[in-house]
């Protein structure tokens, strides 16, 4: 675990050297060339370094850089072209070296104006993950369990034939504006009146209750007998809530926005490892599975390039943070994916503070 402006981090791999084997001199120009590759995402030269106020000469700025590329820190990308942070060095930068940087008053408002939209969560969830994407210029995402909804009222529409046989539209609406539609096999000879006597039954049966405690008071009182229900319409309430119980309240949902937020003017020069971070992206099982992976603890997790299998081709990074509940449990994960070349003394924060905020959402 390491330390940056006071916050925890965990980091994702531990082969890098700590800090304190680079001497003063080593670390003051290791710093300077990650700074300004992070700055304008171009390699750093010797000439650069000794205009930047460096009381070295070329030749020995030179020595200095070729010893931190010996230990996997630097990598020259090109003859005579200057130097830039491998994954490797943009790991000890982040760990032993970045000073985050709180956000400011405007972009804590953002976030916190996005997250206190008015109607069902998944839509303030979206809306504060935009902000979060357009802060932090990266490809924002949150993941959090399916909740169940709580009804307000269930009703049928017939749609006609279907693959077998007739069918209807079971539309659910839920205590929070929600609406939710599925496709219902309808039994041989069902009415249009049935439609309308299970819709109206469980609308003033169930309002209020969760799907769990709905399919539960269902079971009691059709297997007591209670309901002056016909067959039919019987068979209709069951199937509807079997339809959405089978559908999986525990679910996760993964929101990503800002994906264009990615092909910005650096990523010209190199569309292809954008193409395979939006092809990842595509690929949202494996992204809930790795901000699953993030849950564990309280710390920020900050994955860099090939430290994360999904997005080691593209070289992307990854900053995640859990958020959690009154009740102390993990409800959920926000975070960013964007280049290696990302501002993380300023993200981090942002990240932080966006977890907070949706903390308070969701508790």
């Amino acid at each position: 675990m390491s330390r940056g402006g006071g916050r925890a981090y965990i980091m994702a791999m531990s082969a890098t050297p700590p800090i304190a084997e680079l001497s003063d001199r080593a670390r003051d120009i290791f710093r300077r060339v990650v700074d300004g590759y992070l700055h304008d995402g171009q390699p750093v030269g010797s000439k650069t370094l000794a205009q930047a106020g460096l009381n070295l000469s070329p030749a020995s700025i030179r020595g200095v850089l070729a010893q931190l590329e010996a230990m996997g820190l630097l990598a020259a990308p090109h003859t005579s072209a200057g130097r830039m942070p491998t994954e490797r060095g943009l790991r000890l930068f982040v760990d032993g070296m970045m000073q985050a940087t709180e956000p400011s008053a405007e972009e804590r408002a953002q976030i916190e104006a996005r997250a206190a939209n008015r109607g069902p969560v998944e839509e303030a969830l979206a809306a504060t993950t935009a902000a979060l994407s357009g802060l932090s210029a990266c490809a924002g995402l949150v993941m959090v369990p399916k909740r169940e909804a709580v009804l307000r009222s269930i009703g049928f529409v017939p749609l006609g034939p279907g693959t077998n046989g007739p069918q209807a539209l079971a539309v659910l609406v839920a205590e929070d504006g929600g609406v939710e539609n599925r496709v219902v096999d309808l039994p041989p000879g069902v009415s249009a009146s049935a439609l309308v006597e299970a819709g109206n039954y469980m609308t003033a049966t169930l309002g209020g209750l969760t799907l769990a405690e709905a399919r539960t008071r269902i079971e009691r009182e059709l297997g007591e007998g209670q309901s002056a229900l016909d067959v039919a319409a019987r068979t209709l309430v069951e199937r509807g809530l079997a339809v959405w119980s089978e559908d999986g309240a525990r679910r996760s949902v993964l929101i990503v926005r800002g994906q264009g937020r990615l092909l910005d003017d650096a990523a010209a020069a190199d569309l292809e490892r954008v193409r395979e971070l939006l092809d990842d992206l595509e690929g949202k099982q494996e992204v809930a599975a790795l901000l699953g992976a993030a849950s564990a603890g309280d710390a920020t997790r900050i994955f860099i390039g090939a430290e994360n299998k999904l997005f080691a081709l593209s070289g992307s990074s990854v900053i995640a943070k859990p958020f959690r509940g009154l009740d102390g449990r993990v409800v959920g994960v926000v975070g960013v994916i964007g280049p290696t070349r990302l501002n993380y003394a300023r993200i981090v924060p942002i990240v932080d503070f966006t977890a907070a905020t949706l903390a308070r959402l969701m508790g």
